[in-house]
């Protein structure tokens, strides 16, 4: 594991050496800049969304997700990536970060994400939908998220009908 300390693009850097997704070193970076919630590590993950690999894409998407005190800076990029990312990964880690933030502004891209062909980004919806859908719930992604409740794939279909069981006992 990289320390706690050091600066923030050596922390990307040992990030970036672990390929897998879901990897422990990985995950212990984003853990690292999330306690440190600080502006540069902010503008590095916004550095990283705008990069040319989908690894790096991927990781500044990750860290947003995490940043929750500059969820106002951070949902135009993810917002933006919502509607030009073609790397389904990348599109699967914005919905999870727009559920991580919690903020129904988001709401606009989660549904229209929700009819991705790839179930990846679907099941990112349906986890996304459950925590953007405001309170009141917004009638149009309450919908959504009914609809994807009957979901072709199965693993979608179980994860909306859990955000549609989890709304109607509140």
């Amino acid at each position: 594991m990289p320390p706690a300390e050091g600066t923030v693009r050596d922390l990307i850097e040992a990030a970036l050496g672990d390929t897998d997704p879901d990897g422990p070193l990985r995950w212990h970076v984003i853990s690292v800049l999330r306690r440190r919630g600080d502006l540069e590590s902010f503008i590095e993950a916004r550095r990283l969304c705008a990069a040319d690999t989908v690894a790096e894409r991927l990781l500044g998407v990750d860290i947003m997700g995490m940043l929750r005190p500059f969820v106002d800076r951070t949902l135009p990029v993810l917002r933006y990536l919502a509607a030009s990312e073609n790397d389904a990964m990348v599109l699967y880690s914005v919905l999870i970060a727009f559920g991580h933030l919690a903020d129904p502004r988001s709401l606009p891209s989660v549904i229209e994400l929700a009819a991705h062909d790839d179930a990846r980004v679907r099941y990112g919806a349906a986890y996304a939908l459950q925590h953007v859908l405001g309170d009141p719930p917004d009638r149009a992604g309450l919908e959504t998220l009914r609809a994807l409740a009957v979901d072709s794939d199965k693993d979608v279909a179980d994860w909306a009908s859990l955000g549609v069981a989890l709304r109607e006992i509140r």
